[in-house]
């Protein structure tokens, strides 16, 4: 019997569990897993019950990119397949950048090629020290195009310049460094930091970090003009008038939680 892709949870506090599931091959990519992670992200987003995404990974690589034997059969590939199949990974991460629910990265072994490209669309990246990663594809002759812009997102221009045309391998201290992920803990303690993170998010307004996600992205696109402030002025107008807005409100006024905090 093959192996499932990965294996999809959801706990009774909202929060889901992605685990990538192809032990085999270091949880590398084919088309077959691009398109049915896809449609569980997609999936995921629109279940209400979600309240946070933890992606994660069996095995002893978080993901080792591109699927040797996928790859094998791509170099036999029109143009146009080459195009479709290209297209295919950019709408899996697409999803995952946009998904409406904060995503929490849990990074150990090694992230290379594509699976850097997840880690760059995770909210909150925790790896463990023995984390490495790998902007490989200028070793084989190619580029890491469809996963750039959120490299470049994650690490900035300058660092990215750097890891995409050297394919150096970086350590978990060096992520840290250029921001590919927010914190590096030991090994041993990379469930109990994912956990506390979950936690935290749990205490926090579903609909305002989804809100928070959207206007992140609106601000990052535009010029800081006339039009840029009155959109932002009738985001927060938008929140402060809603249901979870006046509960919040009300809850920190009344010291008490409010009633979507889980504690």
């Amino acid at each position: 019997m093959s192996e499932a892709a990965f294996i999809s949870e959801t706990d009774a506090q909202g929060v889901a569990r992605l685990t990538l599931n192809r032990v085999s091959v270091h949880n590398a990519f084919d088309e077959h897993m691009i398109a049915a992670l896809t449609g569980e992200l997609v999936r995921i987003g629109l279940d209400r019950r979600v309240r946070v995404l933890v992606l994660a990974a069996n095995g002893k690589s978080f993901s080792a990119g591109a699927d040797l034997n996928w790859m094998g059969r791509m170099a036999d590939y029109s143009r146009e397949q080459n195009l479709s199949d290209a297209q295919g990974l950019a709408t899996l991460l697409s999803t995952l950048d946009t998904l409406p629910q904060p995503v929490v990265g849990r990074i150990h072994g090694a992230a290379y090629g594509g699976g850097v490209g997840l880690v760059s669309c995770c909210d909150i990246a925790i790896a463990g020290e023995a984390a490495r990663f790998c902007l490989t594809e200028v070793r084989l002759g190619l580029i890491p195009a469809v996963i750039s812009p959120y490299v470049v997102n994650a690490m900035g221009l300058r660092h990215a310049r750097r890891y995409c045309v050297s394919a150096e391998r970086l350590d978990a201290r060096e992520a840290l460094r250029v921001g590919l992920v927010h914190e590096v803990v030991a090994d041993q303690a990379l469930d109990q930091r994912v956990s506390e993170c979950v936690a935290n998010l749990l205490t926090n307004g579903p609909k305002a970090m989804t809100a928070a996600k959207e206007l992140l992205r609106a601000v990052a696109r535009g010029p800081m003009d006339d039009a840029m402030i009155a959109d932002t002025a009738a985001r927060i107008a938008d929140i402060r008038a809603g249901d979870e807005g006046r509960e919040g409100i009300a809850a920190f006024l009344g010291k008490r939680n409010p009633v979507w905090a889980v504690r």
